[in-house]
């Protein structure tokens, strides 16, 4: 697949303030970050206002930039993946592994609000929820684990199912892995010729160092975005209990579902064959 049909993660998905000339004359610490725009943007709907919303508003904006700085990582771990480099895409993932661990330490913030306080604004997110984020499942699809069923909860928001649909075509990071692999010379058609190949690259690290630690990032990756999961279940029913989400999802037995997947089930079966 040509790189014409790869999204460009650095897109902005709304176009705000007029471009700013490059060069380092006026800008300042603020105008280069963009302060003033991105301090506006925390606005509640309670009204009154309830306090706690301002901290609920921030932690997940703050999740869906760590998410958009995941896929730039991501999206180029791939894409070296399949161009035959092994080092950079590691150290890609490296970078993802330190976010994911970031992500999982946010919740503890948002822990500090008791769920009466969170009920006291609740009510007004209406059928806005987390079940929602786009960028969520966009790393979901590039990790490798693709769900064509989700592009239908975003019917009626154009950009974002246009954008998981083209995920949903894209390589993954597993396909980037599977042809390091064929490039190696290994045979990679089936699971059984995948297994053979894991099993000789664990019995001779010296030699296939670069795709073990390659496959080891992957995995980790996998364990992080896992214990994400699960930290945030724990942080849900500690919210509602077992009320249903306000997206329209069961709540916490939805998560809890998901808690278990995988993305590279051949690597974690792989520690029960050595």
């Amino acid at each position: 697949m040509s790189r014409d049909h790869i999204i460009d993660v650095a897109e902005p998905a709304v176009t705000g303030s007029a471009v700013r000339p490059r060069g380092g004359g006026g800008l300042t610490y603020g105008s280069y970050l963009r302060l003033a725009d991105l301090l506006a943007l925390q606005v509640p709907e309670s009204d009154p206002v309830a306090h706690d919303e301002l901290l609920f508003i921030t932690i997940h904006q703050v999740y869906e930039l760590w998410f958009k700085v995941m896929l730039s990582e991501l999206v180029d771990a791939r894409d070296r993946m399949l161009a035959g480099e092994t080092y950079v895409p590691r150290v890609r993932l490296q970078r993802c592994h330190v976010i994911e661990r970031t992500l999982v330490q946010q919740v503890d913030v948002i822990d500090t609000m008791a769920p009466q306080d969170f009920a006291e604004f609740r009510g007004d997110l209406g059928a806005a929820s987390g079940f929602q984020s786009s960028q969520f499942r966009e790393i979901e699809f590039i990790s490798g684990l693709k769900d064509p069923d989700y592009t239908r909860r975003f019917r009626g928001i154009p950009q974002e199912e246009a954008r998981l649909r083209r995920r949903l075509a894209e390589p993954t990071l597993w396909d980037g892995f599977v042809s390091l692999l064929d490039k190696a010379g290994f045979e990679v058609c089936t699971a059984e010729e995948r297994f053979s190949a894991y099993k000789l690259i664990s019995a001779d690290r010296e030699r296939y160092s670069a795709l073990w630690d390659l496959a080891e990032a992957l995995l980790e990756h996998d364990q992080a975005w896992a214990l994400w999961r699960g930290r945030h279940v724990l942080m849900v029913e500690r919210q509602i209990g077992t009320k249903p989400g306000t997206g329209g999802s069961s709540g916490t037995s939805y998560l809890r579902s998901r808690a278990d997947l995988q993305f590279y089930p051949e690597l974690w079966q792989l520690r029960t064959r050595i």
